[in-house]
């Protein structure tokens, strides 16, 4: 190929303007004139404002005012903008409100009402355009002029709105987190004032927090001489007495551990009762955060991100994440713009014959959407095989796990804007033998006890979402459980078992023409 040819191609792949595309006001600009183009600058504070309007050129044609947030004086700036607009003949404009976590929005919510063109400048780009012109100097009226700059710049962006449904969803999705870290928090102060009280009592149980037995002993038994006096025999009966199951070697083991444990804390007392009150805590987060993930169910249903649960190793939880910080799949114009605003690509630093092109991930990025992706691609690297022997394959060639990780995420991200864009279950290597969405909701709602109306409601919304062509199968997978359901003798199985038939009617298969399938065999 020759050296033309190759400066062609490059040619042709270059960025036909500098400017964010969404950020482009020239084209208005040209049309009505730069003298005739208005820029209305807003630095939000949490109760107070200030505002400027200039012209394209820059020339002031309201100086810097400070406003509060009342509707009256919001009103007034409205007015005020319709009114200079008109004595300045400015026939086209837009209002640049710089992000300040949510106390921009009312601002925004105002000036959207009355008809005109917001535009959202992100708080990086304000620091940019200030440090040029006034390094030193930060103050409301330098960040206006700031603004200003970045947004003829094309760096006053418009942003895409979301509906209730995601906008629930992201709330609650970075409540349920918060919720979370708190509660881990709490685990860890909570072993620390258990370890105290009884040492050692902690490392007999795989899984503490989950175990039958181990935080009701504590409760019911304050000390480690009082474990050693009741024995195994004692320990039996008060289980018993309390109606708590329990395996035998699991008492044996308290029991051992009893007679050899080392003398206690002489504060035992005190960090019992500080244990306690945060056992209380915690028992309380976990309440509300079973209550948030029931919520989060009720609204993953009503959009197309339920479609993941088809993929092995995305569990209810995960796709509610994923699908809160993402929003509608209709911002999304292919998989590349998914990574690449959640930053899942190297940084790359190049001047002259310097060219590091492979540096650490990019900083700037939405990180929430980052963690979501990354939690994903960690349970695919454990629970999918099929991303499980990519991983392991790359770690025998001597790959970095860190790299490894990421190109699970980026390779699950195109996986990702097939299944939710195309509204379909993908065929795909890492799905030769892919879940049931109905199976996993069904599972999710025993383990959590949600009552049966609720449970036929999502069911039947997530039917909604499903393509016709799953149908058949879909309903196929649920045929076990019903056979499950008749003959199992627990309370919440033939309750489930209840509801399968109103199920499958609604996915066009009766239990009837299953069990015909059935005799008849593989075809």
């Amino acid at each position: 190929m020759s050296r033309i040819t190759c400066l062609k191609r490059r040619s042709s792949r270059r960025k036909c303007s500098v400017q964010k595309p969404n950020g482009i006001l020239h084209p208005r600009v040209e049309k009505v004139g730069p003298q005739h183009f208005g820029v209305v600058c807003f630095d939000c504070h949490k109760a107070t404002s200030k505002w400027m309007l200039a012209d394209f050129y820059g020339k002031l044609l309201v100086e810097p005012t400070k406003i509060h947030h009342t509707r009256p004086e919001l009103e007034l700036v409205v007015a005020r903008v319709r009114e200079i607009a008109k004595e300045h003949q400015l026939k086209d404009l837009v209002v640049a409100i710089e992000r300040t976590g949510i106390y921009h929005l009312p601002v925004k919510r105002f000036f959207d009402r009355g008809g005109f063109d917001t535009r959202i400048v992100h708080p990086f780009a304000t620091k940019h355009y200030r440090l040029p012109a006034d390094a030193g100097n930060k103050t409301d009226d330098t960040d206006l002029d700031a603004i200003f700059r970045a947004t003829i710049a094309g760096y006053g962006l418009i942003e895409q709105e979301l509906d209730e449904t995601y906008a629930s969803l992201r709330l609650l999705t970075r409540h349920r987190r918060d919720l979370v870290s708190k509660r881990s928090i709490l685990c860890c102060q909570i072993r620390e004032h258990l370890e105290a009280v009884l040492p050692g009592y902690a490392a007999l149980f795989e899984d503490l927090w989950n175990s039958n037995i181990a935080l009701a002993l504590v409760e019911w038994i304050g000390s480690v001489d009082r474990f050693r006096e009741l024995g195994v025999k004692g320990l039996c009966q008060l289980l018993h007495q309390h109606k708590q199951r329990f395996l035998k070697p699991v008492v044996e083991r308290i029991a051992a551990w009893a007679r050899s444990a080392v003398p206690t804390n002489p504060q035992c007392i005190l960090h019992r009762r500080i244990g306690l009150t945060l056992l209380e805590d915690y028992r309380e987060k976990s309440r509300k955060l079973r209550e948030i993930e029931q919520d989060l169910a009720s609204l993953l249903v009503q959009t197309p991100y339920i479609l993941l649960l088809s993929h092995p190793g995305v569990n209810v939880i995960s796709a509610t994440a994923l699908a809160g910080e993402m929003g509608p799949m209709e911002h999304y114009p292919h998989a590349k713009s998914i990574t690449g605003r959640a930053g899942l690509y190297p940084s790359r630093y190049q001047s002259g014959e310097v060219d590091h092109h492979s540096g650490p991930l990019v900083r700037r990025a939405n990180r929430q959407l980052r963690r979501a992706i990354l939690l994903i691609a960690d349970n695919l690297i454990k629970c999918n095989p099929h991303f499980r022997g990519l991983a392991g394959l790359w770690k025998s060639q001597g790959k970095d796990a860190r790299d490894n990780r990421v190109k699970v995420a980026c390779r699950f991200c195109r996986i990702l804007y097939q299944i939710v864009a195309g509204r379909q279950v993908f065929a795909h290597p890492s799905q030769r033998q892919r879940d049931y969405i109905l199976r996993k909701l069904i599972a999710f709602h025993q383990e959590y006890a949600t009552s049966l109306p609720v449970v036929l409601a999502q069911l039947q919304k997530a039917i909604e979402q499903l393509p016709r062509n799953t149908h058949t199968a879909e309903a196929q997978s649920l045929a076990g459980e019903l056979h499950r359901a008749d003959a199992a003798k627990g309370k919440t199985i033939r309750h489930i078992g209840e509801i399968l038939p109103v199920v499958l009617a609604k996915l066009g298969v009766s239990a009837i023409q299953l069990n015909d399938r059935e005799d008849q065999g593989p075809s």
